[in-house]
This record gives structure tokens, sequence and C-alpha cells, in this order.
């Protein structure tokens, strides 16, 4: 274990991480970071907590290694704080203020660590309102404006699962604040804090949305636009076999192939015409529901119309494309998404399979030189806080 943690395996080999164990964008963002080579070393806490996903399977902690440290424990603190001296990043997704609480907020671990980034994940951000209120992904998205988007006219919002949030919105843009923040740590040697909000990340997604509605090219309601599937030559039709091909032919040449493959060249009204886009979509989904999905994608696969089949999570990873670039990969008896995105000089892989709780204690210990690591004391800390009753899901 220790050989294959120490090996180079991507661009942040030799960069460490104390991720304080948590559920859905932290445990995601950390992921990341140890799919690109960091050591990211994972605190959980006995028993665990929040929504569980059986550990043997819980790919998101893939490549990382587990550390069980009880933070009401006298000397939990002392000991995670031990860990923090020696790295170079920390991810924790309490609702703020807890960590303080517990003794390993951002003050006291950079006063053992002036150059450490302090990444906090949360739904509702360090302030604000709403900042100690618990929340999930949906109702992040929903006050940013960004669920309003998505779906037919007349209909509820149509949920993306926790796409669009936790992970876009919220792990991707802690990702990218913490690589920003060492950058500025190594150059200055001067760490900080870095407050990623999904409420923020996922706004922020939307900036072309918002550039095309203050231009007057998009307007505020669901099914009307471009690019809400409300255009008929962008959007998702039903085949003679109940299943989807996805059409997103936008410029012209690409239309052009589209309706001349999908048969309708001739009587398809002018695309550009709205008042005909009603019988524009009519007109293309009669024509799909004359064939079967896999015929569909036969008569487009060698075109540049961008036509697609719309695909499950199990027929994914079998697609040409996908298995000739290895989107996918098996390990440990899981199909799972490979690291992304690629490196020509520092190739990354999936090293190791889920950490197991607390598996990797004593190989840390060795490795970051921390032999406080091992437990000596299971004595709670009088009034110290329960992490489990004071963190809510996803990270707010």
């Amino acid at each position: 274990m220790a050989e294959a943690q120490t090996a180079v395996h991507g661009p942040l080999a030799g960069v460490r991480v104390v991720e304080l164990a948590g559920i859905g964008p932290g445990p995601f963002a950390a992921m990341l970071l140890a799919d690109l080579g960091a050591d990211v070393v994972r605190v959980d806490r006995p028993g665990g907590g929040g929504l569980v996903i059986d550990p043997e399977y819980d790919i998101t902690n893939r490549n990382k290694r587990s550390v069980l440290i009880d933070l009401k424990a006298g000397n939990g603190p002392a000991r995670v704080l031990d860990l923090v001296e020696r790295a170079d990043i920390l991810i924790e997704g309490y609702r703020p203020g807890v960590a303080e609480r517990l003794g390993i907020g951002p003050d006291a671990c950079r006063a053992r660590n002036p150059r450490l980034v302090y990444g906090r994940m949360t739904g509702w951000g360090q302030d604000g309102p709403l900042a100690q209120r618990a929340g999930h992904d949906i109702a992040y998205i929903a006050l940013t404006g960004t669920l309003g988007m998505i779906g037919k006219p007349g209909e509820p919002p149509a949920v993306p699962v926790n796409l669009v949030g936790d992970f876009a919105g919220g792990s991707l843009y802690l990702v990218v604040g913490v690589l920003a923040a060492l950058h500025h740590a190594r150059a200055t040697g001067t760490g900080q804090v870095v407050d990623a909000a999904i409420v923020d990340g996922a706004s922020h997604l939307a900036a072309m949305i918002h550039a095309m509605l203050a231009a007057g090219s998009w307007q505020d309601r669901r099914g009307a636009n471009l690019l809400d599937g409300g255009c008929p030559f962008y959007g998702c039709y039903e085949t003679a076999d109940g299943q989807y091909m996805a059409v997103g032919a936008l410029e012209q040449q690409f239309y052009d192939e589209f309706v001349e493959l999908l048969g309708i060249g001739v009587q398809a009204p002018a695309r550009w015409d709205l008042a005909r886009w009603g019988e524009l979509r009519e007109a293309v989904a009669a024509r799909f529901k004359t064939r079967t999905r896999d015929e569909w994608t036969a008569v487009f696969e060698d075109s540049d119309a961008c036509v697609a089949p719309v695909l499950s999570l199990r027929e994914a990873p079998a697609h040409p494309h996908l298995a000739a670039r290895g989107t996918f990969t098996d390990h440990g008896g899981i199909t799972q998404p490979a690291p992304a995105p690629r490196f020509s000089g520092t190739p990354t892989t999936v090293r190791s399979g889920p950490a197991q709780p607390g598996a990797d204690t004593a190989d840390v210990a060795r490795d970051w030189d921390v032999p406080n690591l091992i437990p000596n004391s299971s004595t709670p800390m009088p009034g110290a806080p329960d992490p489990t009753q004071h963190t809510p899901k996803d990270g707010d």
C-alpha cells in the first residue's frame, strides 16, 4: 500500500490532502484530487454517518487512504492537527462554525501550518441568511434559477439528479479553488480559506445563459429557448421501441444533414420560423417513431448531424467510442468512470478501490510521520459537538 501511494500517478503526485469525512460534493472533490495523484487521507469517524453507500462500492473513496479518528475523543482534534501540519490541502463540509467548535477550524489549522489551503464545501456558503440551514442539491439549484430552466413548459421542473448542484456547482468549483489557492501558497508561502458554495457555483455555471437573457435572446421560462428543449432540433425524441435519440443539430450545415437523413428534408418547415416550431417538432417526432433506436443510430452514426442514442448507465461503457477511449474502467469488480481529464506526461489511473474506514491508519502514521495517529485514548472531550448532528446532508 505504501509503495503504491509514493509512486508517481498523475500531476498532483506529492500533494497531501486531508479530507474530513462527509457525503456528496466533498468526497467527490477529494476523489478528483486523488485521481490526479494527490495522497488523500480521509478522516473517518467511528460509526460513519449521513447517507450510506456500502464502503465496498463507494468509488468516491477510490485512490484514497482512510484513518479513523473520533473527533469527540480528548485527543481527536490533536491527531487531526498533526495530519494538517504535514498537509497541503484540507477539505471539510460541515455547517459553518462546526469545525471551529471541534477545534479544527481554519485558525487552528493554519496556526499549525500557515501554508495550508483550507477548503470549505457547503450548499449555502459560510455566510448569509441561509448559511446555518440544512439543504440538498435540489434546493440550492432552485434558488439560483438553474432548476427553473430545466423541463417542459406547463410541467414541474425536471430534476437533473444531483449533478448540476453537488458535483458541478460544488465539487468542481472546490477543486478549482483549492488548486488555485495551492498555486498561490507555493508562490507566497501563505495559505488561505476557500469558501466553495453550491449556490455560487451553480449560478456561475449559468453565466452564458445570463448573457443571453441580458441580450434578449433567452426567455425566462422553460421550454422556450434554443438549449432548453424548446427548439425542435435540440432535444430528445422517442423511437419505435420506446427508447430515445438526442438531437443537437444547431448549425445550418448540421441541420441540413439531420433533416436529410431523417427523411423530412423536403417537407420540413423553415427552421427559424418560430411560429412553426410546433409543426416541425411534430414532423421530427413522427419520423423518429418509425424506427428503433438502434436503427436510427445506424442511420446517423457516420454523419455530422449531431444525433446520438440516449444510453442508460449500464449501456454507456459498451459504446464503441467510450470503450475505445477507456472512458470507463473496471477495478475490483466495479465498472466506473476512469479518471479525467487525461495528461500526456503524468497519466492517471485507478490505483486502489474504495478506502475502507480506518484501514490505512498504520500506513499513514508511518508515511506522514505522525506516530500519534495511532489511537491511544477514546475519552470523549467534554462538550464537544457531534459532527453527525451538525453536518447537514450534501455538504451544508
